[in-house]
């Protein structure tokens, strides 16, 4: 009798945790495009940072990046639970906040004029420059923001999880969300670690002797600036395709049309979808950052009147 509701626990135990591995991989797939910008995102953090504050930066930023997801997963199967509209309305805020992101973005590398400037990357250059700052301190603020900008992003990150584990019980979703937010921090983290010091990794192999070991380092320091302008044009590219792939699923009106014109192409109805998806968030991005920069405007104007 033992034996059999050991099995029984055991067949039990086998099923849930093939049902999680399955919604596993369907969450990873669905928030791939946000941990991509996420990558980008936090391999910027450390540009202009000198060579021995790379990786105590990225070290910083993980750790706040685990505190935020010690936050949210709690938070989220508490929503779930208690009123689980609640989730939707928080993931269309994350895919405005994601087309602004990237509107943002794009104006500032195009029309830099249009938006206020952004001195954050000049003052770091100055601080590198100057002895007598102390940089541990100047660099804290950084941190602070890279951490504010992952809660956003690990947010939304758990919400898409969350709904791709909708109709589980709660200990399904709670293995679910734990296993992304372990993984994402991780992947995450560690490539930034990786990448931040590629152009170290080739001067250290040009001082070898062996001339494959230094054409391996040439090709490391050439491909390192490069890498990172990909990881940010994709970062940029995969908030308006995830923002606006949410605001087009949260939107009834626009999910019809979408599909409709997407259907029109046939084979290509995939690539159409994305793409759309992409417009939709370019355009309520620009929008956004278009409202946001004339209040900021009629602030400033209203401030200097008095």
């Amino acid at each position: 009798m033992a034996g059999a509701s050991l099995l029984t626990l055991l067949d039990d135990i086998s099923v849930i945790l093939d049902d999680v591995a399955v919604m596993t991989k369907v969450a990873a797939k669905k928030t791939a495009g946000v941990l991509g910008d996420d990558l980008a995102l936090n391999a910027e953090q450390v540009t202009g940072v000198k060579a021995d504050r790379e990786l105590p930066v990225v070290w910083a930023v993980a750790k706040g990046s685990l505190v935020n997801k010690l936050i949210l997963v709690p938070a989220a199967l508490l929503i779930s639970a208690v009123f689980p509209p609640l989730v939707t309305i928080l993931l269309m805020c994350g895919g405005l906040f994601l087309s602004y992101e990237g509107a943002e973005k794009v104006i500032h590398k195009f029309w830099p004029h249009l938006l206020p400037h952004d001195e954050e990357q000049q003052a770091m250059i100055k601080a590198n420059a100057d002895e007598s700052i102390d940089l541990v301190a100047f660099e804290k603020e950084k941190i602070k923001g890279a951490i504010r900008t992952d809660f956003i992003l690990s947010a939304e990150i758990i919400v898409i999880a969350l709904g791709a584990a909708s109709g589980a019980t709660l200990l399904e979703k709670s293995l679910v969300l734990s296993i992304i937010a372990v993984s994402i921090t991780i992947g995450v983290y560690g490539l930034v670690a990786g990448i931040v010091k590629l152009d170290d990794m080739g001067l250290y192999l040009i001082k070898k002797d062996s001339q494959a070991k230094q054409k391996l380092g040439r090709l490391l320091l050439a491909g390192a600036p490069k890498l990172m302008k990909f990881l940010s044009i994709a970062g940029t590219l995969a908030m308006f395709l995830v923002g606006g792939g949410i605001l087009v699923h949260g939107i009834d009106f626009l999910h019809h049309n979408v599909e409709d014109l997407a259907h029109l192409t046939g084979i290509f109805d995939g690539l159409t979808t994305m793409l759309l998806n992409g417009v939709v968030g370019l355009i309520v991005g620009v929008v956004i950052v278009g409202i946001i920069t004339i209040i900021g405007k009629m602030r400033g104007s209203h401030s200097q009147a008095h």
